[in-house]
């Protein structure tokens, strides 16, 4: 009789933790993640889901907190992410103004969509307990849900008007000004120094081809020329023609073509226009420094500013020059 007593209440127990605990700490997630009542029409973002192929409507303060999750690793310290929600918020009300003023042609129907060489990455809620395990992706979701709510309302704005607030994953230790990137200068997008970005696993990342492969992929014809013209730096078969301030890229002559450093980094798929070569038989390595644009906010920056103490707002002051944080 004792016995069934004791499975009796060690099976409510399981049950209470294994089914009812979760399901509380989810719908408490819920409720923090979905307000019932929004305060205007700007406060609600139009999102294209690409993996459903459908418009979605979600809180603004919700559509951040997956932005910041599919964005920044959930690891990163609590004021690097509060970082990332002011970029990734001031990003979002841009594109509604500028969505509303002129519906973009690749998403007529929504402000943003969730492809991140587009727009920027979000993942629906549930996405880092899959990824992670499922309590350390609760754990993950109450940290970015907490810097979403401490930094609530908050934009970057200069001269009063909202930023254009670009980010990346690092910057190789430097980052790049939008004139030397784009072509057009941006007061507050210029060039800073960023030495914690060596902390990032891809701050060095190389990438292989064959001579043949290159050929196909560029258009050109290396495979017929002596190994010697290809390789620097004598070598006049791949010439760089042209470096940016920080020592990036600009543009590269390969055989008898002409690329942007941009162009060559999204046709070869680099991570970053700051690249070397190395030739080898038939094999050419290109190495790159950083990864992403290198313009404005390095992430892996931002998490190495807040490991030595500093807040986010000089975290965003430092990658953002001459903006200031308000509410909006």
């Amino acid at each position: 009789m004792v016995l069934r007593k004791f499975l009796g209440v060690a099976l409510i127990l399981l049950f209470a933790l294994v089914i009812i605990l979760p399901s509380l700490i989810i719908q408490g997630l819920g409720r923090l993640r979905s307000p019932v009542e929004v305060e205007t029409q700007e406060r609600v973002v139009r999102l294209l889901d690409h993996t459903r192929g459908e418009v979605i409507a979600l809180p603004l303060e919700t559509y951040v907190a997956g932005v910041v999750a599919g964005e920044m690793p959930a690891e990163f310290e609590m004021e690097a992410l509060k970082a990332q929600a002011v970029a990734a918020r001031t990003y979002t009300l841009k594109k509604i103004e500028e969505a509303r003023a002129k519906p973009d042609p690749k998403h007529p129907q929504a402000d943003l969509c969730t492809d991140p060489t587009h727009c920027q990455a979000w993942v629906p809620q549930g996405a880092l307990r899959q990824r992670y395990g499922f309590w350390q992706g609760l754990r993950y979701e109450r940290k970015i849900l907490q810097a979403v709510d401490a930094t609530q309302g908050l934009v970057l704005t200069y001269q009063g008007e909202l930023i254009i607030p670009v980010y990346h994953s690092n910057s190789g230790g430097r980052t790049e000004s939008a004139e030397a990137v784009w072509g057009y200068d941006i007061p507050y997008l210029r060039s800073v120094l960023s030495p914690w970005d060596r902390e990032s696993p891809r701050f060095r990342n190389t990438v292989t081809f064959t001579l043949a492969e290159l050929d196909q992929k560029l258009g050109v014809n290396l495979s017929a020329v002596p190994a010697a013209a290809l390789t620097p730096p004598r070598g006049q078969a791949i010439k760089v023609e042209e470096y940016t301030p920080t020592g990036r890229v600009k543009t590269i002559r390969i055989g008898d073509k002409t690329f942007k450093g941009t162009e060559l980094r999204q046709l070869l798929g680099l991570s970053s226009t700051d690249f070397t070569w190395q030739v080898e038989g038939d094999r050419i390595t290109f190495i790159s420094v950083g990864n992403g644009h290198g313009v404005g906010l390095s992430q892996y920056g931002a998490n190495g500013m807040a490991k030595e103490g500093k807040n986010f707002l000089d975290i965003l002051y430092h990658y953002y020059r001459g903006v200031k944080v308000e509410k909006r």
